[in-house]
């Protein structure tokens, strides 16, 4: 088996199976967002354009970044705003990766203890059919009893202080009126410690991706009360992080990456695969949940309350559709825009440029080009409205019908950040 970074050059897989095969190292946290990386390698995507992905199971996104600075890690399963968070400087051990490719979206939840929900129950009379911005507002009347009372504040974990987890807790707390810089604190676990975490009343609450949630709640100690697609439909989730010194050194390895992932997001979609899906996810070299369990999120079957309560949602994991995997940078304005709102960094033009240089359009439409998908014909959109124009012509693309509000009811204009971020009534001080 040949190693990473050799300097033969091999044909793609367009015109012919590549030889010899290549290897390339990729770190992942145990979450059903990592589909696609499993597919590419599981069924055969990624040898057909003459690449070998060495799948390395890690536990923690700081693990993740520290491996791919390391050279560890060629690149990497990782949190949409990690590459934003990394050109910026931001956190311990930066490291300038970028994105050009992203995983899907979806998968996300906001598990609070049960013993927590019941007292939402009591205090507001609660009866389970509520929707996300009503359990936060619920969630606020708790806190505010519980202030009178002299109690402690709530913890509550996302799983790093840069992630999609971290802004999309807080973003949900404010819509319902709970400073969480304030009113509740918070806290990082890491995904696979979570239900461990509740279990032992650590944490009150924690947002994170799929398995970890309905675990929760199938253990009887969570209540699953929202979920990205109640924050936002369209927030990016996990993207591919790839290290600037090794994509410098394989352009066309990269490049076929992107074919091999790009037919492995499209195979997860299809409901036709999601039993073979739900089996390779369930392997434990990979998630190591159970495959009924991981076939149930597969088809948007969420077990909510120990109680039994069920909610069904089209396309609670999306790996392909909707344009999932382009890399918008009106969407990591977006998550720029968090940072700010949440006091991370500042808002300058020149930390503007580095937000722009984490997500790469230009790779992904210089690897895909030809192929017969349809392929964003703009960089940037106005976030948080009904996408209606921005591919091209494509008739009967599902990305016409998708609406993407956010919770709070505004929308974000990338162009306008800071009037954006000065328009929050709960952000830092």
């Amino acid at each position: 088996m040949s190693q990473s970074g050799s300097s033969d050059d091999t044909s793609s897989g367009k015109t012919g199976r590549p030889s010899p095969e290549r290897l390339v190292r990729i770190g992942f946290i145990p979450l059903l967002d990592m589909a696609a990386l499993v597919a590419a390698e599981e069924q055969g995507f990624a040898r057909r354009e003459g690449i070998h992905l060495q799948l390395v199971k890690d536990v923690s996104w700081s693990n993740i970044r520290d491996r791919l600075a390391f050279r560890q890690f060629d690149v990497a399963h990782m949190l949409s705003p990690m590459p934003v968070a990394s050109q910026l400087g931001l956190g311990s051990n930066p490291y300038s990766c970028f994105t050009p490719f992203a995983l899907g979206r979806g998968g996300n939840s906001i598990t609070l203890s049960l013993h927590l929900y019941r007292e939402m129950q009591e205090v507001t009379g609660l009866d389970g059919s509520e929707d996300a911005l009503a359990n936060a507002r619920a969630l606020k009347a708790v806190i505010e009893r519980r202030r009178q009372d002299g109690r402690k504040p709530l913890v509550f974990a996302m799983t790093y202080p840069f992630s999609s987890h971290n802004y999309e807790f807080r973003f949900w707390l404010a819509a319902g009126g709970i400073d969480p810089n304030s009113d509740v604190m918070m806290t990082v676990v890491p995904p696979p410690m979570t239900v461990d975490a509740m279990t032992a009343r650590v944490i009150d609450g924690f947002c994170v991706n799929a398995p970890w949630n309905m675990i929760a709640v199938e253990k009887g100690v969570g209540r699953i009360v929202a979920t990205k697609a109640d924050i936002w439909p369209s927030a990016p989730e996990k993207v591919l992080g790839v290290s600037p010194e090794w994509a410098e050194k394989n352009p066309e390895i990269l490049s076929r990456l992107i074919v091999a992932l790009d037919a492995a997001a499209r195979w997860c979609d299809d409901p036709d695969n999601h039993g073979s899906l739900a089996e390779m996810l369930g392997d434990p070299a990979y998630v190591g949940a159970s495959p009924e369990m991981i076939l149930r999120l597969l088809k948007g079957e969420l077990t909510v309350d120990p109680n039994g309560r069920m909610r069904s949602m089209h396309s609670y994991l999306m790996f392909y559709g909707q344009a999932a995997n382009f890399p918008w940078i009106s969407q990591a304005r977006w998550i720029y825009s968090q940072m700010i709102r949440w006091g991370q960094t500042d808002h300058t033009d020149a930390y503007l440029a580095r937000v722009e240089a984490a997500y790469r359009p230009d790779i992904y439409r210089t690897a895909l080009v030809g192929s017969a998908k349809v392929i964003p014909v703009a960089d940037s959109k106005v976030e948080g409205v009904g996408s209606n124009s921005i591919v091209g012509s494509a008739a009967g693309d599902d990305l016409a019908a998708a609406m993407d509000a956010f919770i709070d009811g505004r929308a974000f204009d990338p162009n306008d950040i800071q009037g954006y971020v000065s328009g929050f009534g709960i952000r830092a001080k």
